[in-house]
């Protein structure tokens, strides 16, 4: 069931985001306003504001990131480590993994959910009623890959006998509201698994991170030996640098040019999605990138700049959860 926004105003949700006063509407065919949380549920968790379960469903895994980015797959998969016919957003993300007992179909469960969808104005971006017409490797993208779903995310599931997937949009006031899901009719165990993401566009609340000044990075060297430098941004899995870098890149040169004798190890971080290899190659390129960078457009002498990539081995935090992985992807001066 879809719970349509009103139009008397906004509300405040309990972590501070604004979000749209809602009227519930119940559609006959099995969807519930009664389906927000149950006693079987993961502690925590409830369904989006916007979207209700299927009437059977308990909610095994739970997830809400207020700003983040999400891969939603928007066409047929083939290969799991594709790039092509994936959706990239940003927004709030909540992500959630229910289970509903065997004697309700994939087909079942879908039928409700579309019909809710429809009800509420959403637009069918991509669809698909089978593991042939999803791609071979649409369950591979989603369960073990991390980059849709995290990682040990809900059920694991392993029938295929029966996979469906929609991706739906609508635009409210503030902005579209995506809307990913995935469900398998698992025979090994008899029952359907459903991951539901829901991607709402929001307004970045930018201010929470400060570049170091280049006297703070010299304190931080002197007495650590190394300095993690905030404010240096790439897109996920690639190596250019992006614009907004450019006063983290300013303080590194300013503190290099006070202090000639100074010579550093520039070493890139990433966390532990994907192979040790690929993140390996990934944290030389960006820590190289930096080095490019200082040494092009800041004059930088590239001989006391060495790029060093260690991939996911010196981890600052556990890459089990996002608020980890966002830790551990970084940039650090070294003292050589």
């Amino acid at each position: 069931m879809i719970r349509k926004p009103t139009p008397f105003g906004k509300t405040r949700e309990g972590n501070g985001m604004l979000s749209k006063r809602i009227l519930g509407f119940v559609l006959a065919c099995g969807m519930s306003l009664t389906g927000i949380a149950h006693a079987q549920d993961v502690e925590g968790s409830s369904d989006h504001p916007l979207l209700t379960r299927f009437t059977t469903a308990t909610i095994r895994s739970y997830e809400v990131r207020d700003y983040d980015e999400a891969l939603l797959p928007a066409g047929r998969i083939d290969d799991s480590e594709t790039t092509g016919n994936l959706l990239k957003l940003e927004g709030k993300v909540t992500r959630i993994g229910y289970r509903i007992p065997g004697d309700h179909s994939v087909l079942e469960v879908m039928r409700n959910y579309e019909a809710a969808l429809a009800q509420a104005g959403f637009e069918t971006l991509f669809a698909c009623n089978s593991h042939e017409a999803c791609g071979i490797d649409m369950m591979a993208l989603i369960a073990n890959t991390g980059r849709v779903r995290p990682t040990a995310f809900g059920d694991a599931f392993f029938g295929e006998t029966g996979e469906r997937a929609l991706l739906a949009r609508r635009d409210d006031g503030d902005g579209p509201v995506h809307v990913f899901l995935h469900a398998v009719e698992d025979t090994s165990t008899g029952r359907t698994v459903l991951y539901q993401q829901v991607v709402e566009a929001v307004g970045l609340s930018t201010g929470q991170v400060k570049v170091l000044q280049a006297d703070e990075l010299k304190k931080s060297l002197e007495r650590m030996g190394h300095v993690t430098v905030s404010g240096v941004y790439f897109d996920t899995g690639r190596a250019e640098i992006k614009p907004e870098s450019d006063p983290a890149l300013g303080e590194m040169a300013r503190l290099l040019e006070a202090d000639p004798a100074l010579t550093v190890y520039i070493v890139g971080h990433t966390d532990n999605v994907g192979s040790l290899a690929a993140n390996v190659t990934l944290s030389q390129a960006r820590a190289a990138a930096v080095v490019e960078r200082l040494a092009a457009d800041f004059g930088i002498d590239r001989a006391r700049l060495s790029p060093q990539g260690v991939a996911s081995l010196a981890p600052l935090a556990n890459n089990s959860a996002e608020t980890g992985r966002a830790r551990n992807r970084r940039v650090e001066l070294v003292v050589q």
